[in-house]
């Protein structure tokens, strides 16, 4: 059982940056991978970024590679997503996942737990 929360969220100009980052409970934390998700109005959600337990494998979707790196910190509980040269199309609720898992997926459907989303948004 983890529960997750999420903040960092907010207005933001175009090639303007933000960091997000998501608080994880639970002793177990440091065996789950985790991943980030964002759903636009309308629209499904989509995977974002995911790590691997000891954040030495990471993995991004084509459309945020070179402008969002994410990262853990697994003595803190915490996980990270740096987002720079953002693009109003990176406007979303953003989503923190977890699963215990070895391996990484890139699937909102495979992941167990979920936090309540934080709102980006980008003008241009």
């Amino acid at each position: 059982q983890v529960q997750l929360v999420e903040s960092g969220g907010g207005l933001v100009q175009a090639g303007g940056s933000l960091r997000l980052s998501c608080a994880a409970s639970g002793r177990t934390f440091s065996s789950y991978i985790m991943g980030w998700f964002r759903q636009a109005p309308g629209k499904e959600r989509e995977f974002v970024a995911a790590i691997s337990w000891s954040g030495g494998s990471t993995y991004y979707t084509d459309s945020v590679k070179g402008r969002f790196t994410i990262s853990r910190d697994n003595a803190k509980n915490m996980v990270y997503l740096q987002m720079n040269s953002l693009k109003p199309e990176d406007t979303a609720v953003y989503y923190c996942a977890a699963r215990p898992s070895i391996v990484v997926f890139r699937t909102a459907s495979e992941y167990h737990y979920w936090g309540q989303g934080t709102q980006v948004t980008v003008s241009s």
